[in-house]
């Protein structure tokens, strides 16, 4: 770190510092308070899918009970075909948010399998879509989580670190321009006193 100059130009740089901190801060905490809104929001919106899933596996559970029958050939009935994704921007923190979900459905017979093997399928794709949202759920509490962490390690810097040390060079120099000041009073009325003193010899 460079070394403190206890000037005057030193201390009104120092002082302009404290002035952008000062004026930065309450944006960047007010940042800080809306990345743990949302990230409020985003964990409440993982939970309540993840409370989507497990009522849509009861329902699967006691309406088609015959799943228990391995007889019939259920595999790949279902496939997810396209996902659409893009990104939206919150706070500056990009979020990936979920389009669209295309699913390409097998060719089954109507007579060759049971009836309810078409409600099955309806299910299948709910699940998966399910699935899939929760999948990007999290990831978006994840970058959210991250986010608040950066931002929150900015504010603590400039809380704990900068400002408190700005203020104490300002206090520093201030001090030190005092004490230069008063010396140079001293002097000078030392100075006079001697010049006194010879015009009296």
């Amino acid at each position: 770190m460079a070394r403190l100059s206890l000037s005057k130009s030193s201390l009104a740089k120092q002082q302009r510092q404290l002035q952008t901190f000062e004026r930065y801060l309450p944006s960047l905490d007010l940042k800080r308070r809306q990345l743990l809104a949302e990230r409020a929001r985003a964990q409440e919106e993982r939970a309540a899918l993840e409370d989507e899933i497990e009522v849509l596996r009861d329902l699967v559970r006691e309406r088609l009970p015959m799943l228990a029958n391995l007889e019939i050939p259920l595999a790949e009935l279902v496939r997810v075909e396209q996902i659409r994704i893009d990104e939206e921007n919150r706070m500056g923190t990009r979020l990936p948010r979920l389009v669209a979900v295309h699913f390409a459905r097998a060719d089954y017979g109507c007579l060759s399998r049971p009836h309810w093997v078409d409600p099955l399928v309806e299910r299948l794709e709910q699940m998966l879509e399910l699935r899939i949202r929760l999948r990007l759920q999290q990831q978006r509490v994840t970058l959210l989580e991250t986010a608040v962490r950066k931002v929150t390690q900015r504010v603590n810097l400039f809380e704990k670190v900068l400002i408190p040390r700005t203020r104490a060079h300002i206090k520093r120099i201030r001090v030190a321009l005092s004490d230069a000041e008063r010396a140079a009073v001293v002097r000078s009325k030392i100075a006079k006193a001697k010049r006194q003193r010879g015009g009296l010899a």
